[in-house]
């Protein structure tokens, strides 16, 4: 709670001592292909990647050597998980796929498997492909070109993006995407700092991780305007299905919010026609 109270967020903060070479550049030029292919003609395009990444928040000039070194956010963002995991030590990702109840799971993806960076950037995109597998893509196109895009999608790339800018990566636990049949599941360490029913509400928004939320935005990924969830709940009513479900458990604390593809049960005609004749016997009453 400490942590939270502050203005600036946990991952503004400038690690003194880590070089910028500990960074994966790997990472950070897919990165840069995104966004100079999402915002053509941006003015942190021209730069170099020392003076791009402390444009983006990634990098900063320490105050004690007067350098330029990576932020919190610019670790958790572009570093490798070895390299992450000396900052935060309980920094943990992990994807699970069970689709097969016969076995545990059928795909997983881990920060710490080591046959991948491991770091937010990377674990965003790899997981965000493997949920939208099964997402529908009605034929659509626009000036020519096929969209393959839907509500659905922008709704679980805010689901993804806001679990993890909300985390305390000084939790324990670490993040849990989970897909299993017919839903799916987020988890990340970390209480909900709006509250849970300002944050159904919208309008506020507090990220838990200012940083990592400019770095997404600037890729076309979330909103800074507090309206990622109700765009959530709007999106599953406008296609039917049951309402999401957000839970707070603490001690430790956590956050989850679970994401059903199922239809909402329809009212049965029996009990259709009771209700109208219950609402007709109170018009009724009233008349009186």
């Amino acid at each position: 709670m400490l942590r939270d109270q502050t203005e600036n967020t946990i991952d503004m903060e400038v690690l003194d001592h880590v070089p910028m070479q500990d960074l994966n550049y790997e990472t950070i030029s897919g990165y840069r292909n995104r966004h100079r292919t999402l915002r053509p003609g941006h003015p942190f395009e021209r730069l170099d990647d020392a003076e791009y990444l402390r444009c983006i928040g990634a990098a900063a000039i320490s105050d004690e050597d007067k350098k330029l070194h990576p932020t919190a956010a610019g670790m958790l963002m572009f570093g490798d998980e070895y390299n992450i995991v000396r900052q935060f030590p309980e920094y943990f990702l992990d994807f699970r796929e069970m689709l097969d109840p016969s076995i545990r799971w059928t795909d997983r993806l881990q920060s710490s498997s080591g046959e991948w960076s491991g770091n937010i950037c990377d674990f965003y995109f790899r997981v965000y492909n493997k949920i939208i597998q099964d997402i529908k893509v009605p034929f659509k196109m626009h000036g020519g070109d096929r969209v393959d895009d839907t509500p659905v999608h922008k709704a679980l790339r805010e689901a993804l993006a806001n679990c993890l800018v909300n985390t305390d990566f000084y939790g324990v636990r670490g993040v849990v995407v989970k897909k299993e049949i017919g839903k799916l599941v987020f988890e990340n360490p970390g209480y909900i700092r709006t509250g849970k029913t300002q944050m159904m509400m919208g309008g506020v928004s507090d990220p838990r991780n200012k940083t990592l939320l400019k770095m997404f935005n600037l890729i076309n990924i979330g909103e800074r305007s507090g309206s990622g969830v109700p765009n959530i709940f709007d999106t599953w009513k406008d296609e039917g299905w049951v309402e999401p479900m957000i839970e707070e458990q603490f001690d430790p604390d956590r956050t989850i919010l679970t994401l059903k593809f199922k239809k909402q049960a329809a009212i049965k005609s029996g009990d259709k026609k009771t209700a109208i004749k219950s609402g007709d016997k109170k018009n009724g009453d009233k008349s009186r």
